[in-house]
């Protein structure tokens, strides 16, 4: 590496320097002293060139000799100056004291126009030399100050000074590095007042678009991000209103008024909000008539609300949010229908669950109710679900599980506050632990690896959880909470875990392997590989080797399926408990099973099932199947659904194995809506049959709530195939959205518009 530093404590090569003195850590590094030693070296050899200096510039009392042609050469006016009509280009002196030049500056004027170099010169010198080349049209100066300056900034506090100089100056290279250090810090930036003041106010958004950096992609990011700290904060509100002054076309206005009108709603500023809501509406935002209904509602105009709502879907193809939005304004009966509506159009929306497990429990139906609340948990995890089933079995006296449902509410929020935010969380605990026996750690221990055998996923982050309290900067288990949530499909609070797991880490091995799962999850697919490799070169571990494994089994194997395999043997052999072996001894299993080398693939599952990793039993009736066991096959993946608290995938996957394919589809559509293969099943079956309508509507069911690359793409072939080409162009169109390059459906495109 590189030192880009000229403290101690920040250069690489320091850092393998035997020894520390807690004294020096402001001192110079080596680095930089040879550096600054260089520079001195370079400016003297500068001034005993052969050429000879023709002319001196004047500031105060000082003479600073120069070389004409190269001060000429710096820009036009100067060469205009010097050797055009106007009298200075017969001075042998030329007095820059009115100018704003210092001494400094114009001396490093001098040495600039001689060797083309900032780098020789402190910060405050650039910067002079900055608005030297604004004042004098010194384009090139310019450049290579302002590509020097953004080089330097690296935290909030030299951003934060940097910037004023690159917006009064309009050095846009400067301007955008400072920009990118404060959105790396957000949302702790928003914090700083004067960062606040530089997003927030209308002057500042005039001064960074004069920069060419006020953009309403910035403003977006920016307002998303103060949503999610604080909804009816001020900053939220003028981050919106630069947005919606940012916005040039009809979408962008009709998406900053419906932002901004939702923020107004929630900080109960119903007439503004409705102002917004219509504006929107006006520019064709349907949602926004939704918004619109609400700030009727809350005014009081409850009938008006709901035959707005009412309008709507009768003008527009119904999706289950509008019925749900006018359950709101209904009563009784018809307020359930609503909500029922609500559910079979779309079964992700969480609001219709909860109604009708609340309504069930005020009937004293609680063991209903937990089961209606238990649908949307199996799979969609929200805290306020969590909370509610909570309390249910608080009051059937079940405070085991209630317990456990608590628990696992703090890794998915570590804020979060029950009973409409007045208690925390950890109250509760301390409460529930009175009425439920508590084990050691030990114990703690054993249950984990219980429930994780059974895929228990709540129960095994309530143990997590339980065991942290005593252990809080157990890396290990953060890690193990990050493969949790990412199982949960709860991405945001997964990344979080995955982050406290590295800065917790007290080992560079490991936390290299954690910064691994990072770039990996990000995209960042060769540097996690690198991560894992620096690693293993500092100690093999099981973690970095079945890292490395992961990363290259996760792309069309090959050639490298052999390496893969002694990837994952060498993660065997290496200390570890049976869970992690145990997915190891899994994932071997399935390279193997793709090899064909079926009776290796037997072995590792079969060892797998030994050290109580049931899933195992997928990929052995991966095998039967593959052998012609379909009994087999069935009766293994029977056993998976008698041991597995989550099912859905396991139901999915049995029915390839029994003639009862169907039933074990609808099965795994009823426990998890959101998978997409049984719709993509019946969808193909209609199809064979020539059911082409039926075929198209159940596909669009997914994709209702869930537009996916394969749904869209699927319905997009159908439409082509029974010669509707415009729906099939629109369909493409949304599929290539979401991945552009994708060759299949260019082709389906290409096709469609007859290219």
């Amino acid at each position: 590496m590189d030192c880009s530093s000229r403290f101690i404590l920040e250069c690489p090569k320091a850092t393998l320097v035997s020894g520390y003195d807690p004294n020096s850590i402001y001192d110079n590094c080596k680095c930089y002293q040879e550096c600054a030693k260089s520079t001195d070296s370079h400016i003297s050899k500068v001034k005993t060139l052969e050429e000879d200096s023709d002319v001196s510039f004047c500031v105060g009392n000082e003479e600073i000799d120069c070389i004409r042609f190269k001060i000429a050469a710096l820009s036009r006016p100067l060469k205009a100056m010097l050797y055009g009509s106007f009298k200075e280009s017969k001075s042998r002196k030329i007095d820059f004291s009115l100018t704003g030049t210092s001494v400094e500056g114009m001396r490093a004027v001098d040495l600039y126009s001689r060797t083309r170099r900032v780098d020789l010169f402190p910060p405050e010198v650039v910067l002079e030399l900055l608005s030297f080349a604004n004042r004098l049209c010194c384009e090139e100066m310019k450049s290579d100050c302002d590509i020097h300056l953004a080089s330097l900034v690296s935290c909030i506090e030299d951003a934060l000074i940097l910037i004023e100089y690159g917006l009064e100056e309009r050095a846009n290279f400067l301007v955008a590095s400072c920009l990118q250090v404060l959105l790396r810090q957000l949302p702790s930036s928003l914090y700083n007042p004067k960062v606040t003041k530089m997003f927030c106010s209308f002057e500042a958004k005039e001064r960074l678009a004069s920069a060419g950096h006020a953009s309403f992609i910035l403003y977006y990011f920016l307002s998303q991000v103060s949503m999610e700290v604080n909804t009816v904060s001020n900053v939220t509100v003028m981050l919106l209103e630069r947005l919606r002054e940012c916005a040039a076309q009809k979408w962008q206005k009709a998406l900053a008024l419906h932002q901004l009108g939702c923020v107004l709603l929630e900080r109960q500023e119903y007439a503004s909000a409705q102002c917004c809501f219509e504006a929107a509406a006006e520019a064709s935002h349907v949602y926004s008539l939704a918004g619109n209904a609400r700030c009727r509602f809350k005014q009081g105009q409850r009938y008006s609300a709901y035959k707005l709502m009412s309008s709507v879907i009768s003008e527009y193809k119904a999706v289950g949010w509008m019925y749900q939005e006018r359950s709101l304004y209904n009563v009784g009966k018809d307020k359930i229908d609503d909500l029922n509506t609500a559910t079979e159009l779309d079964p992700t929306l969480v609001f219709p669950y909860k109604y009708r497990a609340v309504l069930k429990a005020e009937e004293k139906q609680t063991t209903a109710a937990i089961l209606e609340i238990d649908r949307i948990i199996g799979f969609k995890l929200e805290p306020d679900c969590l909370e509610l089933r909570a309390w249910f079995l608080i009051a059937i006296e079940d405070y085991g599980c209630a317990l456990r449902d608590v628990r696992a509410l703090f890794p998915l929020d570590p804020n979060y506050r029950m009973f409409d935010e007045h208690i925390s969380g950890e109250i509760l605990i301390e409460f529930l632990n009175l009425k439920v026996q508590q084990g050691s750690q030990v114990d703690c221990w054993m249950q984990l690896y219980d429930r994780w055998s059974c895929l228990d996923d709540f129960g095994s982050l309530a143990v997590i959880h339980q065991i942290l309290v005593n252990d809080p900067g157990k890396s290990l288990l953060r890690f193990r909470q990050f493969l949790l949530l990412l199982r949960l499909n709860c991405q945001k609070a997964a990344m979080r875990c995955l982050r406290l797991a590295r800065n917790l880490s007290s080992s560079e091995h490991k936390k290299l392997v954690y910064e691994g799962w990072i770039l990996y999850d990000t995209g960042h697919r060769e540097e996690a590989i690198a991560r894992a490799d620096e690693s293993i070169s500092i100690q093999r571990s099981f973690e970095a080797f079945f890292l490395k494994a992961y990363i290259l089994a996760d792309t069309s194997l090959g050639p490298e399926s052999s390496y893969v395999i002694q990837l994952l043997e060498e993660a065997i052999r290496c200390p570890s408990d049976g869970l992690r072996k145990g997915q190891a001894l899994n994932n071997l299993g399935s390279i193997y099973v793709d090899c064909g080398k079926l009776d290796d693939a037997t072995n590792c599952y079969m060892n797998a099932l030994e050290i109580k990793h049931t899933r195992a039993h997928q990929g052995l009736a991966r095998i039967h199947f593959l052998r012609n066991q379909r009994k087999a096959a069935y009766d293994e993946m029977s056993k998976l659904i008698e041991k597995a608290c989550s099912n859905a995938l396991v139901y999915e996957k049995r029915s390839k194995y029994c003639d009862g394919l169907m039933a074990n589809l609808n099965m795994a559509t009823r426990l998890d809506p959101l998978r997409t293969y049984p719709y993509r099943y019946r969808a193909a079956v209609l199809m064979d049959e020539q059911k082409d309508n039926e075929a198209i509507k159940e596909v669009s069911k997914a994709i209702a709530f869930k537009p996916d690359l394969q749904m869209l793409h699927l319905r997009a072939a159908f439409y082509e195939s029974i010669g509707d080409l415009k729906s099939a162009v629109c369909d493409c169109e949304a599929a290539l959205c979401l991945e552009p390059n994708h060759i299949d459906t260019l082709d389906l495109y290409n096709k469609a518009r007859g290219t």
